[in-house]
């Protein structure tokens, strides 16, 4: 049993603090109070025999031994330069997407403040509302030093299978494109386009996720894998998606503030799309479906764009 600190009270944060609280002491920091959230996944650990959630403050929360940040990407380098985390700290990073106007990756901007060795990255198809029923599933820890990936592969429950991988920026890639994929799909099936249309959109959306990343020096087999098949699949598929919600949204001709409004949530593919179009034009990449989401989002018609793609 280890002593596993949370930065992050989002619906990923809490399934992350139930699925490690089976075995280990776990504390989580929010800057709301998520009692009231906290309370059904305590009673479920309680029946269980396992140690209830903590909340406490950013202080208390460094007492533990191994951490994980679920921070969204877009505030990331704001709260690192705030809350001065040591550098001896462990971190398992489960935030997904590329930074909007640097396009720094969430590797470029924690090594900013944390040594790399001190850094792993978790990927993989994964709903945080079926992580809180212990529902199975797999996933991907990235990271360059195969010690560290070891220390967090022990906390995970019985329900949650992982496998290890060195290629951090590969995992990183994958886990930030998918959210753009999942908004294609969201729209291809607002538009009720079919299971040809998707099927197509998916396969092409994979070879540039795949074209993007070993840009970068990503490795192929992270995108034929779970991080990036796996994810993607998942997310360009269920309304418990919310990119793929952003989808249906945008086909249905709202504006992206309205969505989003509507959304509560954060959804980081409208951001990374973005970055990612900016960077394809900057590094000369080619990233249709990006520049297309982009676009969509930026108020182009959507059955424009769709022409531009077809083109």
């Amino acid at each position: 049993m280890k002593k596993v600190g949370i930065f992050g009270g989002g619906a990923w944060g809490r399934a992350l603090a139930f699925a490690l609280a089976q075995k280990n002491e776990v504390y989580i920091v929010s800057r709301r109070d998520i009692s009231s959230l906290l309370a059904p996944l305590n009673e479920n650990l309680a029946s269980k025999g396992a140690r209830v959630i903590t909340q406490v403050s950013h202080n208390d929360a460094l007492r533990a031994e191994l951490f994980v940040l679920t921070i969204a990407t877009s505030a990331l380098r704001q709260w690192l330069s705030l809350v001065k985390l040591p550098q001896s700290i462990k971190i398992l990073c489960a935030s997904k997407g590329i930074e909007s106007g640097s396009g720094a990756f969430v590797s470029d901007i924690l090594e900013e403040y944390i040594p790399h060795k001190h850094l792993a990255y978790l990927c993989g198809p994964s709903f945080a509302a079926e992580v809180v029923r212990s529902l199975p599933c797999a996933l991907m820890i990235h990271s360059r030093n195969l010690t560290l990936s070891r220390e967090f592969e022990v906390l995970m429950p019985s329900f949650i299978k992982t496998y290890t991988s060195p290629d951090v920026v590969g995992g990183e890639v994958a886990g930030a494109y998918k959210n753009v994929i999942a908004i294609a799909g969201g729209i291809c099936d607002g538009l009720s386009f079919g299971g040809n249309a998707k099927a197509s959109l998916l396969a092409r959306g994979l070879v540039e996720m795949s074209r993007f990343g070993e840009h970068f020096g990503a490795r192929m087999e992270t995108f034929l894998g779970l991080s990036g098949a796996g994810d993607l699949f998942l997310t360009s598929n269920s309304t418990m998606s919310r990119n793929y919600r952003v989808g249906l949204g945008l086909a249905q001709q709202k504006p992206i503030d309205e969505i989003l409004s509507e959304l509560g949530e954060v959804a980081e593919g409208v951001i990374t799309a973005q970055a990612i179009a900016q960077i394809g034009q900057r590094e000369g990449i080619y990233v249709p479906i990006a520049r297309e989401i982009s676009l969509i989002i930026n108020g182009k018609s959507v059955k424009e764009s769709l022409k531009s793609l077809m083109s």
